[in-house]
């Protein structure tokens, strides 16, 4: 059976130069899957942009309290909800938690997601609807019963993934999901576009967080060698772009896929 693991999840948030504090101020954010890795990246920056920042948690209580704590250490406001994802009546309970906090929604930033890595003669059904259900199908159905939350002039931006660029055929059944959030994404862009909310996709690459944990340091070379820039992407270089998204100054960009992969394997 194909190994069905957490996807961009991590604990390092370096953060990037940050000249632009207070541009979300008086906006609330909320960050799927935001209390690790990428999400906890992205949660900390729309922090100290000054929006009030939603950090859903799937099960790591304790990891998301520790984002809303580093989120307030620095001088933003946060609040932590748990509910898990890719499971029957996922949307409605979501969204009943986050109402229990916040009045309306200004961000959303869909991040949360899982990895399958198994080639397509490995791939369980089991695995492969459990990847669907998670990274696409609750994906959907948050969006879905959100809007009626989210105000115009919004920003909705889904994480999608450079494998939807480059072919990787050990993360086939995943990749496909990133597919269809892309799709989504430029879908729901025209749709919204009469309300003033923009939708984006921002694509990661190989991202430094807790998954390489273990990885032998030639593999992590290799890794390297893949971006233009010859290093591992940090949390916070994710962070910076969507925080850009977010923000006013993104307001004629809609439907667009971001390629936040460091440029790699530009030259194959």
């Amino acid at each position: 059976m194909g190994a069905v693991t957490s996807a961009g999840i991590g604990t390092e948030t370096s953060a990037g130069t940050d000249t632009s504090a207070g541009r979300l101020a008086g906006k609330t954010a909320l960050v799927t899957g935001g209390s690790r890795g990428i999400g906890r990246g992205i949660a900390e920056r729309l922090g100290r942009d000054g929006a009030r920042v939603a950090v859903h948690y799937g099960s790591n209580e304790v990891a998301a309290k520790e984002t809303v704590a580093a989120i307030e250490a620095a001088g933003g406001s946060a609040f932590a909800f748990g509910a898990e994802l890719g499971v029957p009546g996922d949307a409605e309970t979501f969204w009943a938690e986050f109402d229990r906090h916040a009045d309306g929604l200004d961000i959303l930033v869909n991040n949360a997601g899982i990895g399958l890595y198994s080639h397509v003669g490995e791939v369980e059904e089991a695995d492969y609807d459990r990847v669907f259900a998670v990274n696409a199908k609750a994906l959907f159905f948050v969006v879905q019963k959100g809007l009626d939350r989210l105000r115009d002039g919004g920003r909705i931006i889904n994480i999608s993934s450079g494998v939807t660029r480059i072919a990787f055929p050990v993360t086939v059944a995943y990749s496909m999901t990133k597919g269809a959030v892309n799709v989504l994404t430029h879908t729901l862009a025209q749709e919204l576009g009469p309300r003033g909310i923009t939708v984006n996709a921002v694509a990661p690459g190989i991202i430094r967080t807790e998954m390489m944990d273990g990885i032998p340091e030639a593999q992590r070379s290799e890794m390297a060698g893949y971006s233009t820039f010859d290093r591992i992407g940090e949390p916070a270089d994710v962070a910076d772009i969507v925080s850009f998204v977010a923000s006013e100054d993104a307001r004629w960009i809609t439907g667009q896929y971001i390629d936040a992969t460091g440029g790699s394997l530009l030259g194959v």
